[in-house]
């Protein structure tokens, strides 16, 4: 059998370019070919967390799966899937699932750790 190594591995970095611009800790999605911008609503194109804010026109660190922390869109509870939400934010509900909460979010704003 021969051997298989991922492109990227889970929590690894990628760069990409911005096409709308990202705050660090916003979950991003591709928008076009190699470039993105903030994640929207139930989106099933997220590719990751952007590393740090940048603007249209710069290169974008982001991190693919792993555990991230993302802000929540409304209440989460620990344990349950974590869907995105708009402006790059994860929420309790939707189709596409984007993970799993880790800890609790009582409240829009809070922080939740997501095992991607």
């Amino acid at each position: 059998m021969s051997e298989y190594l991922p492109k990227f591995p889970q929590g690894q970095a990628m760069t990409f370019a911005v096409k709308s611009a990202v705050e660090g800790g916003q979950l991003v999605e591709i928008v076009e070919a190699n470039a993105v911008g903030p994640a929207g609503a139930d989106s099933a194109k997220v590719v990751g967390v952007a590393g740090f804010d940048a603007g249209v026109g710069q290169m974008v660190t982001v991190y693919a799966g792993g555990v991230q922390r993302v802000k929540a869109a409304g209440a989460v509870t620990a344990g349950a899937k974590v869907y995105a939400a708009a402006e790059g934010q994860v929420q309790a509900s939707g189709t596409n699932v984007l993970g799993l909460a880790l800890n609790a979010a009582a409240k829009t704003g809070e922080i939740v750790e997501v095992l991607i």
